[in-house]
């Protein structure tokens, strides 16, 4: 690991991943408010600056050491936006819908890197650096859209889950969310040893290569 690589990394991915961040952490909040809670907006997290959704081992130092690791798309996280479920107008049902709300975000935007992808080439673009970046925006947000839709607290896909499994069981999956630090780690450390690297690696190349590709081929055609 040289100087010369982390510099590489952070001008590469600081740009998708700030952002893939805060408009995942965002989606949860305006979700929230069009569902009832206004909880977020109260506290002055909705909002795209991705500077109010830092956190500083989640979103900085976390994607930047994965960045180093050969194989290993970086993601990472942001502080939380605050969701007071209980003041949601159907908390169940839209609990999963505000959860669902980030990925959806990070969907999106790996999207809309796609789309800047087939502009730049049409345009005959030679930047290195930003083919590097949307390259970086591209995966980067496939990544946090399948590793937030994992079924564990305290994912997105823990909750979607937690909304959909009867009161009871619900409740008991739900208190898994105050070990949320180990289970992050957990998963973490799987993926190291390759244990998730093969799953989530086909999700992604699914969601680039099946839903993205496709979505973009008439524009695609249009410019080239």
């Amino acid at each position: 690991m040289t100087f010369d690589t982390i510099i590489n990394a952070i001008a590469v991915y600081a740009i998708p991943v700030l952002f893939a961040i805060a408009l995942h952490e965002a989606a949860h909040g305006y979700a929230a408010r069009h569902f009832g809670d206004s909880t977020a907006a109260d506290a002055g997290r909705l909002t795209l600056n991705p500077f109010h959704h830092i956190d500083p081992f989640g979103t900085v130092l976390l994607p930047l050491m994965l960045s180093l690791i050969p194989g290993v798309v970086p993601f990472g996280y942001a502080k939380p936006v605050p969701v007071d479920f209980s003041r949601l107008n159907n908390p169940r049902k839209d609990m999963a819908l505000v959860a669902l709300a980030g990925p959806m975000a990070n969907f999106a935007m790996g999207l809309g890197w796609m789309i800047i992808s087939v502009v730049a080439v049409a345009a005959g673009s030679t930047s290195a650096l930003l083919a590097d970046m949307v390259q970086a925006g591209i995966w980067s947000n496939a990544a946090m859209f399948v590793f937030n839709l994992f079924p564990v607290p305290p994912l997105d896909g823990g909750r979607i889950m937690t909304s959909l499994l009867p009161p009871r069981l619900a409740h008991k999956f739900a208190s898994l969310e105050r070990y949320s630090m180990f289970i992050i780690f957990g998963i973490i450390a799987l993926m190291q040893f390759g244990l998730l690297q093969g799953f989530l690696g086909a999700s992604m190349k699914f969601v680039v290569l099946h839903l993205f590709v496709p979505l973009v081929y008439p524009l695609n055609i249009l410019l080239n």
